[in-house]
């Protein structure tokens, strides 16, 4: 089965502003939010957490009643908005802002922010639908992950180099990244997968809703920079999300058997011309993806890595086995693009202060 989905952009207005869940970062956020209302707020800003997976500040709000209430804002990891142009100088402690947020779906008082208008008038577009509201004094745009073609100036380099996300590529896991309406079940499920996903809780069991790093396959879905560096006879992935570096074993004589189990299990590699073909096994991480699906350690996973003979595309496939889950094989694909002025930067993930 192949899902491929691009994100629309379809916005309408039925008393408020509706948006599809679309969330590029640490992971998705759906269960927690109404990401199809959007309310403006206005307060004072009483904490700020300026990190990775997401950057949060506190707002002290009054209400209708006259009481004061503290809401938590999340937005973007620090490293996204820094590449949006948005710097931890903007926003301090003690600034009178105003919010454009999606509210909770719970009662838990916490909002994921798409505008905010700081003190002195300008207008950051904090989430990928930011519409201008308020200000003509606009900071904030994540126009290079629209980009449909990367640089063809050093075909040469073939794979090692740093790749970058495009939201303009399919998606290997729609549900996390688009919509809420995606049918989880589309997937060809085994009866016992189906019924752990019915069970599962994405409001309180998201994998990934601290520093935990996600495993494979869904770390490939991860919006940030990759590089592929070779590393005497193996080749190093490095991973811009959780800082994680893959080891792709070249040598064909390794024993995935006697290796230790781990979130990105043991990978082994070999040409086919210029592709790279990767069978990993020995993956001991619990979920498919962020969305509840399980999986077994029984999980074999093969990766195809094919530069384009520019060196302007990485094209990939995955196709991921695992009968404790799936009736079938499960394909998928996407591709990054070459950037040449992006680099690989550390993430440095916090969960706390």
């Amino acid at each position: 089965m192949k899902l491929v989905l691009k994100l629309g952009t379809e916005r309408w207005l039925f008393g408020l502003l509706l948006f599809p869940l679309i969330s590029f970062g640490h992971h998705s956020q759906a269960g927690r939010y109404q990401t199809e209302t959007l309310l403006e707020y206005e307060g004072e800003i009483a904490r700020i957490q300026w990190r990775n997976p997401h950057v949060i500040l506190w707002l002290n709000v009054t209400d209708n009643d006259g009481q004061e209430v503290l809401w938590e804002i999340e937005a973007r990891a620090s490293s996204t908005l820094l590449r949006m142009g948005i710097t931890r100088d903007l926003f301090n402690v003690g600034d009178r802002i105003r919010v454009a947020a999606n509210p909770p779906t719970g009662g838990v008082k916490e909002m994921w922010v798409h505008n905010l208008l700081t003190p002195n008038g300008e207008e950051l577009l904090m989430g990928r639908l930011a519409e201008v509201r308020w200000s003509d004094q606009l900071i904030g745009s994540d126009d290079f992950w629209a980009e449909t073609e990367g640089s063809t100036s050093n075909p040469e380099l073939g794979i090692f180099r740093v790749w970058s996300f495009t939201r303009e590529s399919p998606y290997i896991f729609p549900a996390t990244f688009a919509s809420q309406k995606f049918d989880l079940n589309s997937y060809p499920m085994t009866d016992a997968a189906r019924a752990a996903l019915a069970d599962f809780d994405i409001a309180t069991e998201n994998p990934t809703r601290n520093c935990t790093p996600k495993g494979m396959p869904s770390i490939m879905e991860q919006p940030y920079p990759m590089e592929f560096i070779q590393h005497n006879d193996d080749i190093d992935l490095h991973i811009e999300e959780y800082d994680i570096v893959r080891t792709i074993h070249m040598d064909t004589n390794s024993s995935p058997e006697e290796q230790p189990a781990s979130p990105w299990g043991y990978s082994i590699g070999r040409w086919d011309g210029d592709t790279l073909i990767v069978t990993t096994t020995r993956v001991d991480y619990p979920y498919f993806n962020q969305s509840g699906i399980p999986q077994s350690e029984a999980v074999e996973i093969i990766e195809h890595f094919t530069p384009s003979s520019e060196g302007d595309r990485l094209y990939y496939k995955l196709k991921i086995t695992d009968p404790a889950t799936f009736t079938e094989p499960v394909e998928q694909e996407k591709y990054w693009l070459w950037r040449p002025e992006e680099t690989v930067q550390p993430f440095d993930c916090s969960a706390g202060d």
